[in-house]
């Protein structure tokens, strides 16, 4: 199992960019995944999962309204479509994986997940 993280880069405040977490070695479709972020001299945050059998979404309160988790089967691909980027939402930004049916109110757990990818900076600035 191997994801492969993208999409980052600089960006204005009040910009977009959409992040992809590409899966090798397994079918996306039956993993739970979720994206994390870590800012520098913070804890690495839960902001979005997706649960595999029902799709189910949970986003955290930092991010809701502004990032959107979506998958593409077809192409083994999450995506996480960020709006209205802010300053604190420089960060580096991690995918990961599991197969085990979480319930919705722990898929942004950190401990839930076996498979993490290498990380994207996404940096906001003027």
């Amino acid at each position: 199992v191997q994801l492969q993280a993208s999409g980052g880069g600089l960006v204005q405040p009040g910009g977009s960019l959409r992040l992809s977490c590409a899966g090798s070695g397994f079918i996306l479709g039956d993993y739970a995944i979720a994206w994390f972020r870590q800012a520098p001299g913070k804890e690495r945050e839960g902001i979005s999962c997706s649960r595999q059998r029902f799709g189910s979404t949970s986003y955290a309160n930092s991010v809701k309204g502004r990032f959107t988790i979506s998958r593409d089967n077809a192409k083994n691909t999450v995506h996480l479509q960020m709006n209205s980027l802010e300053p604190e939402d420089t960060a580096v930004y991690y995918c990961a994986a599991t197969r085990r049916g979480l319930m919705l109110s722990e898929c942004r757990r950190e401990g839930a997940y076996d498979y993490w990818g290498q990380g994207t900076l996404v940096t906001v600035s003027s």
